[in-house]
């Protein structure tokens, strides 16, 4: 009896202190993502002494040796592409996985999971060189245009790209919709598609919308496959074939060449600040479209 107590006892205080490990952790996790922000938000807001908040975000006059901050044609361009990518591969991704969570044999599936996953491993790079020596060349001969470049193939390799967490995160909802939902709608005469759209997909939805938030996280984070592909140019963006540049892709050409605490170091964390600031509009724009269909 003694021992059983003992045990009992240890038992209580291993959970007693794996739930203050766990709370430490978030609290940790939680202590460096609002450094993070901090840090980035100071330094990028000191722009603000020398550029007007009108310039940087309405300007597309980029020219840190002369003087000029305007980031518009940045922001655009990033806003443009993750749209496109979103726009080409939620639908992709959403059907790939009803197909793989209800209409294709079990032997399919279990072939399609497995190259649907090695996606993911595949480095961006890889994915901005097709699109460089496929895709551009393809568009410019196709469409007669200029160069290729711009955020229409940006936009259709982040859709590529964002396929596999459109799929496996919708494939799971999918399959956590209860079994009982689905064979009373086929009991009650619905058919197969019916059942999909009208009962599957409104119970899967939060997951759905789940995996769109993350693909969109990957899509405007995103810098060596854009940068291969949109141009590089500090221009407004005036089509789907004109030449552009995004946020990620100027931050990164740029950070290792200036000085840090100057305008033009701030600007590019500034610019950084933006990028986050834009996915938390999206993912909170997001979510209120979710609540208010009630998912």
């Amino acid at each position: 009896m003694m021992a059983i107590d003992n045990e009992h006892k240890i038992k209580l205080i291993c959970d007693k202190y794996i739930k203050y490990l766990f709370i430490a952790s978030a609290f940790l996790m939680t202590l460096i993502i609002f450094s993070i922000i901090i840090f980035i938000g100071n330094q990028g807001l000191m722009t603000f002494k020398d550029v007007s908040v009108v310039e940087f975000f309405f300007s597309s006059k980029w020219d840190p040796m002369g003087g000029a901050f305007g980031a518009g044609s940045f922001i655009v361009g990033s806003i443009a592409v993750t749209l496109l990518a979103i726009i080409i591969g939620g639908p992709l991704g959403l059907a790939g996985a009803i197909f793989m969570a209800k209409i294709a044999p079990k032997w399919i599936r279990e072939i399609m999971r497995p190259a649907t996953d090695l996606y993911v491993a595949i480095p961006s790079v890889v994915y901005g060189y097709i699109g460089l020596t496929l895709l551009v060349p393809f568009f410019r001969n196709f469409f007669g245009v200029s160069t290729g470049f711009g955020v229409l193939v940006a936009g259709i390799i982040l859709a590529i790209m964002i396929l596999p967490t459109v799929i496996s995160i919708s494939e799971d909802a999918l399959r956590a919709v209860p079994k009982p939902l689905e064979e009373a709608s086929l009991a009650l005469g619905a058919t197969r598609w019916q059942t999909i759209w009208k009962v599957l997909l409104p119970a899967a939805m939060p997951g759905v919308l789940t995996s769109i938030i993350l693909a969109m996280a990957r899509a405007i984070g995103e810098t060596m496959a854009v940068q291969m592909v949109i141009g590089n140019t500090p221009l407004l963006l005036k089509g789907f074939f004109s030449p552009t540049s995004a946020l990620t892709s100027n931050i990164v050409v740029e950070m290792g060449n200036t000085p840090f605490g100057s305008t033009w170091g701030n600007s590019l964390f500034l610019m950084a600040l933006v990028l986050l600031l834009i996915s938390l509009v999206m993912i909170l724009g997001i979510k209120k479209i979710g609540a208010r269909r009630g998912f």
